[in-house]
């Protein structure tokens, strides 16, 4: 049976090959693109990027809002923090949360987006 999927002859195209390889990110880049999302492939770490994504909040709200202990939620505070995803700061005995930068904010509303999206189109369809 023919896969229509690949390509029929073992053609490659120097010039567009060198031309993405010279814009791709290097190897320490990608493992750290993959890192970023090997992390947030939790629900409880998303759902605690996307609540910090609309405000700074101290553990027990985060942990009321995602639904965890907090011993649970303050553990995968510690993972986000460890990758630079959050920070936090101590406001006497209250420990506040909130987004590392802009950047997490933005890759969360992305994929965010993109699944949203994906998911209209799909139900379009049917």
């Amino acid at each position: 049976m023919k896969d229509d999927t690949i390509c029929e002859v073992n053609l490659v195209d120097r010039e567009n090959v060198e031309l993405v390889q010279s814009q791709m990110a290097n190897q320490k880049q990608a493992m750290q693109v993959a890192e970023f999302f090997k992390t947030l492939s939790d629900p409880a770490r998303m759902r605690i990027i996307e609540a910090l994504s609309i405000r700074r909040l101290c553990v027990c709200d985060l942990a009321y809002i995602v639904g965890l202990s907090q011993s649970a939620t303050s553990h995968h505070l510690r993972s986000l923090r460890d990758k630079r995803l959050v920070k936090f700061e101590k406001n006497g005995k209250m420990a506040y949360y909130s987004l590392d930068d802009e950047h997490v904010a933005g890759a969360f509303a992305a994929v965010l987006k993109h699944v949203v999206l994906e998911h209209v189109v799909h139900r379009e369809v049917y």
